[in-house]
């Protein structure tokens, strides 16, 4: 799996590091990784699903744990979002975690004709949850955008759902499909290897999500592999339809292959 590679694209939670209440600390190895990777000349990109913070609040934080990373190597889901609602002139309520709404400061929230769902948090209350579902049961033709699918994450004091549980019950609630914005979504894994310039069979995706980021990036043509930290459970390696190229123990150990065969 690591001959013939130009470009890396990382997950960031639970591959860098596991997020929490404190701030999150690194995992083992992690720091030294991506400055390994940087000298080695190997493209980068850094493909996070994070919508609890702007990108710029989220980098911070990360260059705060000693990662070289900065806002231009982060491909996001809000950014993306941003981009489709502007083009469509789309009108979003928002129920996303309050940290991310500077993201859509730009954007014309009055009299709202979709609804941009993300990772809320302590924000997915019944209320806040009910007040979406009059918006698009309100709609002849609802429109609802999800920044990620994913089931859970891990922090530091255990497993969280993330978003994709309750986008679900809208879906549900609304007999509506979502338009996922992230990963696994292909646009999203192809905008990332625009950014690099590289395609996607010289490209390696690394993640802890057996389904989003693994089976995403396979799905786009590229090799992926999944680490044992984060939300990896042992389960992961009888997934029923997603086969990862390898698992590694974590990145640190990835890139020791890797660095091998340049």
């Amino acid at each position: 799996w690591a001959r013939a590679v130009r470009g890396l694209l990382l997950d960031v939670s639970g591959v860098l590091y596991d997020s929490g209440g404190d701030g999150g600390v690194p995992i083992a190895g992690s720091v030294e990784a991506v400055r390994r990777i940087k000298a080695s000349g190997l493209k980068l990109r850094f493909c996070t699903n994070e919508t609890q913070a702007t990108r710029e609040k989220f980098v911070k934080k990360l260059q705060g744990m000693g990662f070289d990373i900065s806002v231009a190597e982060v491909t996001a889901p809000a950014p993306a979002a941003y981009r489709i609602l502007k083009e469509r002139s789309l009108r979003p309520h928002l129920l996303v975690h309050n940290d991310l709404v500077p993201e859509f400061a730009e954007i014309d929230k009055a009299n709202p004709n979709c609804v941009v769902i993300g990772d809320a948090a302590e924000n997915f209350t019944y209320a806040n949850l009910n007040e979406a579902f009059r918006v698009l049961i309100g709609m002849e033709k609802p429109v609802l955008i999800s920044l990620g699918r994913g089931r859970y994450y891990k922090e530091t004091d255990g497993l969280k759902l993330d978003v994709g549980a309750y986008m679900k019950a809208l879906e549900y609630a609304c007999d509506v499909q979502a338009e996922v914005v992230g990963k696994p979504a292909k646009a999203f894994f192809e905008s990332a290897l625009a950014e690099m310039g590289i395609p996607p069979q010289e490209a390696i995706m690394i993640g802890d999500d057996i389904v989003n980021d693994v089976g995403g990036a396979q799905r786009c043509g590229m090799r992926a592999l999944q680490v044992r930290t984060g939300k990896y459970r042992p389960c992961d390696e009888n997934h029923p339809h997603v086969k990862p190229d390898a698992y590694v123990n974590n990145l640190a150990e990835a890139v020791d292959v890797l660095l091998q065969q340049l």
